[in-house]
């Protein structure tokens, strides 16, 4: 007897055009699962966000591919969209894949798979590493719920008001970030989740100069600031469980305003945040009364 691996299942010639979304290495070319050598060299379009790396990865996995092979990315996503269905349509194997990691997370592609499920064209995928899942498993923080929040807004006002859209998530939350604006994502975490949240920073996933630096907001963002390069996935530990004696007037009160500030009218920021608590709106309204009225005898 010989351990024998099963043999790779090649794609069958179809009358009906299908979409297949490959994911492809995060970075060590030797995680590429097998089925993406054999889609890659089979299908008859392929749609890649940066064809110069698509050929890079071709040489790495020593094959060729016979399709035609057409760029795919944020610029031109709209405008080839219906080009790409109408090979579909006319029966067309299209494998779309992205520089790294899963198609349409974060990443070209959901735009194409929307119009082909509204065409009813069959879509499936070639299962590949994930940015996301590897950070999790990394981080030490806990992984049994997460939300995936993807890139932040690039204007300082916008990021705040998004973090502030999560401040009271209580699920891991994962994000990308670009190197150059690390530090200020960090700070701005720091100030909207408190310096103390733990966090992990992972860098460079699966490369030579794998990296994952763990340690609370305010810590890693005077690390960040000293200047930090590759491709970043940032891990933050969700928000702390805490019931009706944990939380005094001023800080409902805060949650309130935090809320109103993301853009909540004042009646759903109060009911959320007695959801939050535990509280009857009543006595969130209350203290929102009671502050009003407070600051409003300030001479």
């Amino acid at each position: 007897m010989t351990d024998q691996q099963p043999p790779v299942s090649r794609p069958q010639p179809s009358s009906a055009g299908v979409l297949v979304l490959a994911g492809t290495p995060i970075g060590d070319v030797a995680d590429a699962p097998p089925r993406l050598s054999a889609e890659l060299e089979t299908a008859d379009v392929i749609a890649a966000e940066d064809t110069r790396r698509l050929r890079g990865l071709t040489r790495a996995l020593g094959i060729h591919t016979t399709g035609r092979v057409v760029s795919y990315f944020e610029g031109n996503e709209s405008a080839r969209t219906p080009e790409l269905v109408e090979a579909l349509e006319g029966g067309a194997r299209v494998l779309l894949v992205t520089d790294a990691g899963m198609p349409s997370v974060s990443d070209p592609g959901y735009r194409l798979v929307a119009a082909a499920v509204e065409k009813d064209i069959k879509v499936t995928a070639v299962p590949g590493p994930s940015a996301v899942l590897t950070a999790l498993a990394l981080s030490g923080l806990p992984v049994d719920r997460f939300c995936f929040e993807g890139f932040l807004p690039r204007k300082a006002g916008e990021r705040l008001g998004r973090l502030r859209e999560v401040a009271g998530e209580r699920r891991t939350l994962v994000y990308f970030e670009a190197p150059h604006r690390l530090d200020d994502t960090l700070a701005a975490m720091a100030e909207v989740f408190g310096a103390e949240r733990r966090a992990a920073v992972c860098r460079e996933l699966t490369k030579t100069y794998e990296e994952v630096r763990r340690g609370g907001l305010g810590e890693l963002a005077a690390w960040a600031a000293e200047g930090v390069r590759g491709e970043i996935t940032v891990v933050v530990e969700g928000a702390p469980e805490t019931g009706p004696e944990e939380l005094d007037a001023e800080e409902l009160v805060r949650r309130v305003r935090v809320r109103e500030e993301a853009g909540e009218r004042r009646k759903e920021a109060i009911a959320a945040v007695a959801a939050e608590a535990g509280l009857p709106k009543r006595e969130v309204f209350d203290a929102v009364v009671a502050a009003k009225n407070a600051a409003q005898k300030v001479p």
